[in-house]
């Protein structure tokens, strides 16, 4: 007797495509046959669907505080959307507060968490406040099972903002202790010029954000935390990747035999810098900012031959009232856009659909690279006997539009506003309890579980 038998799908590989049942029991998955004849409590039909490995999102912001507001979403209405998506692990940044230790941090962020979230999480810590006290507490961490930490090359105003002698010194201990250092990657000082020039100027309209972050201000950074990584032989993941110049960055840094683990977002994909002009353009406010469409041909070949090696939604959405904060002022907008719940319909719809990324590649993007390079796998980023029953049912044929009807999170409008997709997850199931069923939300708040992760091991 099982829980759950997954009937006749296609499941999904990184490396192959194959249709046989799946068999749950206490949360595991117990069998992969082509066909199980084991009683179960469930019997879902997933003919003519593909089965992938849940998806891990690498990059939310959930009840963040930022720009003197708090994103909208909490762990329970983000991780709803997530598990619309698709997604049944999230994994979150604990942003720490000045003075706080990382472990201080962690429950914080714990504490809000918890009791929420439908899916199962994990966090990253965010360093904004690094001495040497902050470096003693490492090994702690890391056994505790928080094996990355991010630092913002920007976001000094926000008291954010780390230099390059912190950052050399986290891909330093990075080496030695097995972790991940994530880079927000922006030349701080030249778009601070830029800022304060615009607003000298009068220029406080939102194109003004984009254009005081052109593309060299990604790509000179980017270069630069590459270069701190070379010299300290660190683990460098770049977060958010948005342009040509990062990309050609990344890549030379992995003709030479050097690693570099670069992320970009659905967003980077499908929308351009001309969403700014329009008469909502201070909806589509982030860091960095929507590029051209040379640069989303150029982020798609990056996917295609895999210099870019995962897909995370940097998930941090504010609603309308929220955003006009910064109606007469571009500084003032809250950064951040939604999506989490978009990351497979996009990639599906606008990569594997259009023959750019193969299905076998998406999985990789969104969930077996992930699960690898964040110390997930092999319990989570795989379908597999003895891994967690994480499992996305993605329906090929379903069409929908990305409009703020059809979207879960807590925000009034959608940055994809008449944008249509085609083949969406309908069904997520999380440690072998469906959370979406049919595209029904079946879970409950608070069944996530806070998932420790091992330490960095590589791709």
């Amino acid at each position: 007797m099982v829980d759950i038998v997954i009937k006749e799908g296609r499941i999904v590989t990184p490396t192959d495509i194959y249709e046989a049942d799946i068999g749950i029991k206490d949360g595991k998955i117990v069998e992969i046959a082509r066909n199980i004849e084991a009683k179960a409590e469930q019997v879902i039909d997933a003919s003519g669907k593909y089965v992938l490995p849940g998806a891990i999102d690498p990059h939310t912001h959930m009840e963040m505080p930022f720009m003197g507001t708090t994103s909208a979403d909490d762990f329970e209405t983000g991780t709803i959307a997530a598990a619309f998506g698709g997604v049944t692990t999230i994994i979150d940044f604990a942003i720490q507060p000045k003075g706080k230790s990382f472990m201080d941090t962690i429950e914080i962020w714990r504490s809000k968490a918890d009791p929420k979230v439908v899916i199962d999480y994990s966090l990253h810590a965010a360093v904004t406040d690094l001495n040497e006290e902050r470096m003693a507490e490492l090994p702690k961490v890391l056994d505790y099972g928080v094996t990355s930490f991010k630092l913002f090359m920007p976001y000094r105003k926000e008291s954010l903002m780390s230099d390059d002698g912190r950052l050399y010194a986290m891909l330093d201990a990075s080496r030695e202790h097995r972790f991940l250092v994530q880079v927000h990657a922006e030349n701080a000082p030249v778009l601070e010029y830029l800022v304060e020039k615009f607003l000298k100027e009068g220029k406080k309209t939102p194109e003004y954000h984009a254009l005081s972050r052109p593309n060299f201000v990604e790509g000179e950074a980017i270069q630069r935390a590459i270069y701190l990584a070379h010299a300290t032989n660190g683990n460098l993941y770049i977060v958010h990747m948005s342009t040509k110049e990062g990309l050609v960055a990344v890549a030379e840094s992995l003709n030479k035999g050097f690693p570099v683990y670069a992320e970009t977002c659905p967003h980077y994909l499908v929308l351009t810098e001309e969403k700014y002009y329009g008469p909502d353009g201070r909806h589509y406010v982030m860091s960095p900012p929507l590029r051209s469409r040379a640069d989303i041909e150029v982020l798609w070949k990056g996917l295609a031959s895999e210099k870019i090696v995962t897909v995370g939604s940097d998930h941090c959405p504010f609603n309308s009232e929220q955003k006009a904060m910064g109606k007469d002022d571009f500084t003032k907008i809250p950064n951040g856009v939604p999506g989490t719940e978009v990351i497979i319909p996009i990639l599906y719809s606008e990569g594997v659909r259009r023959d750019i990324i193969t299905i076998n590649q998406l999985v990789k993007f969104t969930s077996y690279n992930v699960a690898k390079l964040f110390g997930l796998y092999p319990r989570k980023g795989t379908i597999a006997v003895g891994a967690d029953a994480d499992i996305t049912i993605l329906d090929p044929d379903y069409e929908m539009e990305l409009s703020v009807e059809n979207l879960h999170t807590k925000i009034d409008y959608s940055i994809y506003d008449g944008m249509k997709v085609k083949g969406v997850p309908i069904t997520t199931i999380c440690r072998g309890k469906p959370i979406v069923l049919n595209r029904e939300f079946v879970g409950k708040k608070g069944e996530g579980q806070f998932i420790p992760r091992s330490r960095f091991t590589g791709l």
